[in-house]
């Protein structure tokens, strides 16, 4: 029958056509997006209601340590135009525990920041995570927390 699977230790059917070229499978295209040069982001150059939204994102710290978000290199991008603050946010791995904690409080606290009527928080998997993400300030705070970085 079609659709069943082989009984085990039977051989398989298929066959690769040398004459078709491997393309990889990609549902991501990670050529597009911010590139590691870019990060961390820190808001040090924002102002105004941007700068106040950068404010509210360091006061969220990651659940496990004692750093911010903004220092653990989680926040790729801020930008706020016409009420609307939109948030780029990675997390340090997508199967993360503590993603529903962290995007509520996101867009709780950045829904508080006067001048922002509507938070659009986008989950940015591209480039992913690493610890070169976190900032001199961040790598501080985690030895001081006892991690070595």
């Amino acid at each position: 029958m079609s659709g069943e699977s082989p009984a085990p230790g039977a051989k398989s059917n298929f066959t690769s056509d040398p004459e078709v070229e491997a393309t990889p499978c990609a549902y991501t295209d990670y050529r597009e997006g911010e590139t590691i040069d870019d990060l961390p982001a820190t808001g040090e150059d924002a102002t105004g209601v941007e700068a106040d939204v950068w404010d509210a994102l360091y006061g969220i710290e990651d659940p496990e340590m004692p750093i911010s978000i903004v220092d653990l290199g989680l926040i790729y991008g801020v930008t706020v135009a016409d009420g609307v603050a939109t948030v780029d946010m990675t997390l340090t791995y997508s199967g993360c525990p503590a993603r529903d904690m962290l995007t509520d409080e996101v867009e709780t606290r950045v829904g508080a920041v006067d001048g922002v009527a509507d938070v659009d928080l986008r989950l940015v998997w591209s480039p992913g995570w690493t610890v070169e993400m976190v900032t001199e300030r961040g790598k501080d705070d985690l030895r001081e927390f006892g991690l070595s970085i």
